[in-house]
C-alpha cells in the first residue's frame, strides 16, 4: 500500500512537471503565503529557477507597469479565500514582460481551512497582442468613418445649400418641393428659377447611382444650371453682341449637357431629367424629358395627365436628339415633377407604387395646399413602403398657376 502511495505521488509530480502551464503551490498558513512547489513549466515561463521561486511570494513577478487594480482584485481574493483568474502583466527574469492569465484556487482542510494556494499560469502574450492590433485597427477603422461621416456630412450641407430656399417671385406662380436623400448624399437635384418677369425655369434630375460620385455630378450640374447669365448653360451669348445672353430653348439646354457630359464608362453614370421653361401668364411650358418621368398635371378640375417622356437619358448617346414638349395649363392646374424614387418604392411583396397611385395621391391632396399635397404624396409612400428606409433619393416639385 505504502509503495502504491509513493507511485501516486510520483505520478503526480510527473505529470505537474509535463503540464505546459506553470503551476505554483503556496502555503496558505505561513506568513505571507510563500511558494513550496513550482513545475518545470513555471521556470519555462519566467526563467526563475525553483531554488529562487521556493520561499517567496510570487509578487516577484509583477513590476512598475502591473496594474494596482489586477495586483488589488488578487489580494482581495486572497484574504477572502475565494478563487479568482486575472491577466496581469508579469516580468521574467530578464526583464521582458509577458501577460499571464493567472488563475488563483484555495485547498481547505477538513475544517474548512485553507491550507495551499494552487496558482496556474499561462502565457496569453499573442493573444493579447492580437486583441491590442485588432483594438487599434478598429480605433483607426472608426476614426476614418468618422472623417468619412464628416466630409458626407459637410457635402451634403453643401449640396442642399444648393437647393431653392424659396420660390420665384412671378406672380400668378407658386412652388414647393421635398428632396429627400436616401444617404447623406443624393444623386436627385432640382432647382426652380425666375429668368425674367414672366418665365420660370424648372428643372428635376436623377443621376444614376448613388453616393459621392452622383451627388458631385448632381451638384455640377446645378451649378452648370444657374440662373447667372455667362455661367449658366440656361443662356447663350449672342454672338453679334458677346455681352447680351439670350434664353436657350429647353432642347438646346438638354443637348448642351448632353455634349458637355459623356457617360463616365468605369462608373457608367449617365442622368435623367426634366427641364422646362413654363410662361406663367399664358400658363405655357415647353419642356425636355430626357430618360425621365415626363409632367404631371394635376387640374383643379378633371383627371390627371401623365405627359410622356420625350428623349433618351443624357449622357449616353452623343448624337442623341431631343424634341421640345408643350403642354398648357388651366388657372389653378398643378404641375408635378417627381424622380423615380417615388413610383419605383417597393410595397407589399416588392411591388412598386407607381405612377398611377402617385397621381392618385396628388389628386387626393388637391384640396389642400400645394406643400401638403407633396408632404401627403411622400407619407403614402412611407406607409406603402411599410415605414423602411427609401432605397432611393426621392425628389419633388410642383408647381401651381393661378
Amino acid at each position: 500500500m505504502k509503495e502504491e502511495n509513493e507511485a501516486l505521488v510520483r505520478l503526480k509530480d510527473r505529470a505537474l512537471s509535463a503540464t505546459a502551464e506553470g503551476i505554483t503551490i503556496a502555503d496558505a498558513r505561513r506568513k505571507d503565503q510563500p511558494i513550496i512547489y513550482a513545475n518545470t513549466a513555471f521556470e519555462r515561463l519566467t526563467g526563475y529557477a525553483p531554488d529562487f521561486v521556493l520561499g517567496r511570494n510570487c509578487r516577484f513577478l509583477q513590476g512598475p507597469d502591473t496594474d494596482p487594480q489586477t495586483r488589488e482584485t488578487i489580494r482581495r481574493a486572497v484574504r477572502s479565500a475565494e478563487p479568482c483568474t486575472v491577466e496581469i502583466l508579469n516580468y521574467r527574469k530578464d526583464g521582458t514582460t509577458f501577460w499571464n492569465r493567472l488563475s488563483i484556487t484555495p485547498v481547505k482542510d477538513e475544517r474548512g481551512e485553507v491550507t495551499h494556494l494552487i496558482g496556474v499560469q499561462s502565457d496569453v502574450t499573442a493573444r493579447r497582442r492580437a486583441e491590442d492590433a485588432l483594438r487599434a485597427t478598429r480605433d483607426e477603422l472608426q476614426r476614418a468613418l468618422l472623417e468619412i461621416q464628416r466630409d458626407i456630412d459637410l457635402a451634403a450641407r453643401v449640396q442642399r445649400s444648393a437647393l431653392p430656399r424659396e420660390p420665384p417671385a412671378v406672380d400668378g406662380f407658386h412652388a414647393a418641393w421635398e428632396f429627400l436623400p436616401c444617404t447623406g448624399l443624393a444623386g436627385d437635384f432640382l432647382n426652380v428659377l425666375r429668368l425674367d418677369d414672366r418665365r420660370v425655369a424648372l428643372y428635376i434630375l436623377d443621376v444614376s447611382g448613388h453616393g459621392a460620385s452622383a451627388a458631385l455630378l448632381s451638384v455640377g450640374l446645378g451649378r452648370l444650371m444657374s440662373g447667372v447669365r455667362g455661367q449658366s448653360c440656361l443662356f447663350e451669348a449672342d454672338p453679334d453682341t458677346p455681352d447680351e445672353f439670350a434664353l436657350s430653348s429647353p432642347a438646346g439646354v438638354v443637348r448642351f449637357l448632353n455634349s458637355n457630359n459623356p457617360m463616365d464608362t468605369d462608373v457608367t453614370q449617365y442622368f435623367t431629367m426634366v427641364y422646362g421653361i413654363l410662361d406663367v401668364p399664358a400658363r405655357e411650358l415647353r419642356y425636355v424629358a430626357a430618360g425621365h418621368a415626363g409632367p404631371l398635371v394635376v387640374p383643379r378640375d378633371g383627371a390627371p395627365v401623365h405627359h410622356d417622356s420625350t428623349g433618351q437619358p443624357v449622357g449616353l448617346f452623343a448624337d442623341a436628339t431631343f424634341e421640345v414638349g408643350r403642354l398648357s395649363l388651366g388657372a389653378g392646374d398643378r404641375l408635378y415633377l417627381y424622380t423615380d424614387g417615388v413610383t419605383e418604392a417597393a410595397g407589399p411583396e416588392d411591388e412598386d407604387f407607381g405612377s398611377r397611385r402617385t397621381a392618385e395621391a396628388l389628386v387626393r391632396g388637391r384640396p389642400k395646399a400645394l406643400e401638403q399635397s407633396i408632404g401627403d404624396l411622400l407619407e403614402e409612400v412611407r406607409t406603402w413602403t411599410g415605414g423602411r428606409a427609401f432605397a432611393d433619393d426621392i425628389s419633388v416639385l410642383g408647381v401651381e398657376v393661378e
